[in-house]
């Protein structure tokens, strides 16, 4: 793993096509901007996790009554943090 150190509004690149940007730092939180091509998935881990069982099991992810994502509020989208924020 490469661990780097920036500080808000630097960048890091990848790959020439991805940008992640620290867009905020409050208390042990950071917010960061990712730019990439549309074909590039970006998700955080656990909602990659859960992405990998639905097209492992489909039915079974389908109708799993007792998910995290079952007491998300109305307007909330399952697996989105509310911190979340897309941008196009």
């Amino acid at each position: 793993m490469l661990v780097l150190s920036r500080r808000v509004g630097e960048e890091i690149i990848i790959n020439e096509n991805i940008r992640v940007t620290v867009v905020a730092v409050k208390g042990d939180r950071i917010r960061l901007g990712i730019e990439a091509p549309r074909d590039v998935s970006v998700d955080r881990a656990e909602v990659h996790v859960r992405r990998m069982q639905f097209q492992l099991d489909p039915v079974g992810a389908a109708v799993d009554s007792h998910s995290s994502d079952a007491d998300v509020p109305i307007g909330v989208m399952p697996g989105k943090h509310e911190d979340d924020t897309l941008v196009h």
